[in-house]
């Protein structure tokens, strides 16, 4: 039965695995080089020096994915908003457990007192990371046409944005 929880230090080989896995064949980030597991142990140890959740899903004992969210901007006032990231392994499409994941990185920022999600999805035809951020409640943002060159060819990044808890409509706690 899958499991989602937050990542150890021992899933770094399969989150490098899967995400090189996007970097070489997909459209999704527009990294075009994979990182090291030395540079994926720096960016998690980022996010977790945030206060920020980083998150994997696993079967078994195997990493099927992974997700997580770092600040939208450096800049104070952003501090309330997040950008999310999430990639599964290959066979772990169509499973649900994307979408498992997600929602599950929702809550847990949600927990951390994060009021406003963006996705930034590369690709206008990524309809997996699309569809997966609508059913969540993710709005449509905007498109960003031609922004991005890879595989030689022009991509879009398709933004969407999500409210959590009170959103808007309240000062956030520290500042309440």
């Amino acid at each position: 039965m899958p499991l989602i929880r937050p990542s150890r230090e021992e899933d770094l080989d399969a989150i490098t695995r899967i995400y090189g896995h996007h970097v070489l064949h997909g459209t999704g980030t527009f990294e075009t080089t994979p990182p090291s597991v030395a540079d994926m142990t720096i960016r998690r140890a980022d996010v977790l020096a945030k206060g920020l959740p980083w998150l994997v899903v696993e079967d078994g004992s195997e990493v099927l994915g992974f997700a997580y969210g770092n600040w939208f901007k450096p800049r104070p006032a952003y501090r309330f908003s997040v950008e999310d990231s999430i990639y599964m392994a290959p066979e772990a499409a169509g499973k649900g457990l994307g979408r498992a994941l997600l929602a599950e990185l929702l809550a847990a920022l949600e927990r951390t007192g994060v009021r406003k999600v963006m996705a930034v999805i590369g690709d206008s035809a990524n309809a997996g990371s699309i569809g997966v951020h609508r059913a969540l409640g993710f709005q449509p943002a905007g498109v960003i046409n031609s922004c991005g060159w890879k595989f030689d060819r022009w991509l879009d990044i398709v933004l969407m944005q999500k409210s959590l808890g009170a959103g808007d409509s309240t000062p956030p706690k520290d500042l309440a």
